[in-house]
């Protein structure tokens, strides 16, 4: 019975050591993670796991906000173009950008500001339009490894007429995506 208990303690350490070195490198196949940040707390768990992975396996992190401004259109009787026209002057969509730009600024300094600690290397991009098409561009023309993005965004109405982001990214991108809860 001792020998059966002595052969079993090694090739259990065997098991273990081969499960722990294919463990390590698999991560270490993620050496390139996109991380699609929207400021919901969805995407701000994905920057955490995402922080924690590229830790373990030595990776750099890219923070993305995608941000688009479509034209407002709301029909108004006393208007006097036709009906359904955009009524926002040329000066006041570009505040209106602007200002939505800056916005996803912020969410990329805040994401960078939360993972500092993690010493990951970080880089930030902010691009404008379709959120699905540019986090798979990006994804793609950057040879990214591995994208980690929430579940869901901060819009769940949009969600429910456009299709979700995180879906969209999952059945689109060319390399393996990560949604956390």
């Amino acid at each position: 019975m001792g020998n059966v208990l002595t052969l079993f303690q090694m090739f259990s350490r065997v098991i273990f050591s081969e499960a722990v070195t294919f463990f390590y490198g698999a991560l270490c196949l993620f050496q390139k993670i996109l991380v699609p940040l929207d400021g919901s707390e969805h995407s701000l768990k994905a920057l955490e796991e995402a922080a924690q992975l590229a830790k373990i396996s030595s990776g750099k992190i890219t923070l993305l906000n995608v941000y688009s401004v479509q034209p407002l259109i709301i029909p108004e009787p006393s208007t006097s173009g036709y009906p359904g026209m955009p009524i926002l002057t040329g000066a006041e969509a570009s505040r209106i950008t602007e200002a939505v730009r800056k916005s996803g600024v912020k969410i990329l300094q805040d994401g960078e500001q939360r993972i500092s600690a993690t010493k990951v290397q970080v880089e930030k991009m902010l691009v404008e339009g379709h959120t699905v098409q540019e986090i798979v561009r990006v994804a793609n023309e950057g040879n990214f490894d591995l994208i980690v993005i929430g579940a869901r965004g901060i819009s769940h109405v949009k969600e429910m007429f456009l299709g979700s982001v995180t879906d969209g990214v999952i059945h689109h991108a060319h390399c393996a995506v990560l949604v956390i809860k």
